[in-house]
């Protein structure tokens, strides 16, 4: 719950807020962290390498320098702090920037959010629907991601006992990697659209766990879920489906289950008053922006879906990730 006074001020920085995040947006989308690099580089400069007019340029780095995202000296150049170092140039292995492209693709649908809230209907076209370059954004803004969060979480979820793992939805398999390599008796298989297998395939052999790690095709909403696992990880897919759907996915996940094997739901997690916290709030509005009934759940909506489809001694593990994620867990009765 948010705590703070609402003055006619803070009202006022929050209405305008999404002025700072487009003018983040576009810092990004143009590559300017990534070209100014460890340099320091004048408007000019930049303004011919992107072939734009120089006061604009200028006037959008000055922007981001007021951020605190850029650093401007006496001759007029720009340098990288160390945050936009770290997370805004391509060239790191902790860039964020795909996501942060990704974010900029939701604008659209989020200043028609009064539509979409009469009519209760999506406005915007589900990711594999919208052109390359969208599709790349969220495919690797979710890998950035699931790569620096994984190390984190993999060792909390026990797995000891498994030899075999399914990743339901798991795109890439970032975190089917992470689960074989901290449980070197695993293997994994990924199940995803076959629109994702090349960039899932491209990246286990880059990762080199192309003997423990593979990718079969498949929607996990209207297919049947393939073979017979000790444990299914589903990260960050239950809230692109409504109650039904959530119901359908999470009894294939049980159906496929040997006995005794583990199930894990990764999701942002709304309390059970659904009113906080507040990213998973604004993130079920999203949701709503985007799917067919799609939402955020509660932890109890959670537990309750995985209670009905069987398993037993479902709990929520002590982790918190960003953006309130959490992981709940059940095992199939032996």
């Amino acid at each position: 719950m948010d705590n703070q006074d609402w003055t006619r001020d803070r009202l006022l920085k929050t209405s305008g807020g999404y002025w700072a995040a487009c003018a983040l947006h576009s810092a990004v989308a143009l590559d300017l962290f990534t070209r100014i690099g460890d340099a320091r580089v004048g408007g000019q400069t930049l303004a011919e390498w992107i072939d734009a007019p120089v006061d604009a340029v200028n006037r959008l780095l000055d922007a981001v320098a007021a951020m605190g995202l850029l650093i401007k000296d006496g001759d007029g150049c720009y340098a990288n702090t160390e945050a936009s170092r770290v997370f805004l140039c391509a060239d790191s292995d902790r860039f964020i920037g795909y996501i942060i492209r990704h974010h900029h693709h939701l604008m659209a649908s989020w200043a028609r959010l009064p539509e979409a809230v009469l009519s209760g209907k999506p406005i915007r076209l589900p990711v594999r629907e919208k052109g390359a370059e969208a599709r790349e954004a969220f495919l690797m803004g979710m890998f950035n991601l699931a790569m620096q969060l994984a190390p984190r979480l993999v060792p909390l979820v026990d797995l000891s006992g498994c030899r075999t793992l399914l990743d339901l939805g798991g795109g890439p398999g970032t975190y089917a990697i992470h689960f074989c390599r901290q449980n070197p008796g695993l293997t994994a298989t990924v199940m995803d659209l076959p629109t994702t297998r090349p960039f899932a395939e491209k990246t286990i052999r880059r990762l080199g766990m192309e003997e423990r790690v593979s990718f079969v095709s498949g929607d996990y909403l209207q297919d049947g879920v393939p073979g017979r696992y000790d444990a299914v990880w589903m990260s960050h897919i239950l809230h692109g489906e409504s109650a039904d759907g959530c119901a359908r996915i999470v009894d294939k996940a049980v159906q496929c289950l040997n006995p005794g094997g583990v199930a894990v739901v990764h999701e942002f997690i709304l309390d059970d008053t659904m009113d906080r916290p507040l990213f998973p709030a604004l993130f079920s509005l999203n949701m709503l922006l985007g799917t067919e009934g799609g939402r955020a759940y509660s932890q109890g909506q959670i537990i309750d879906l995985l209670e009905t489809a069987g398993l037993a001694d479902v709990r929520r593990l002590d982790f918190s990730g960003p953006n309130d994620s959490g992981l709940v867990r059940g095992e199939k009765p032996a």
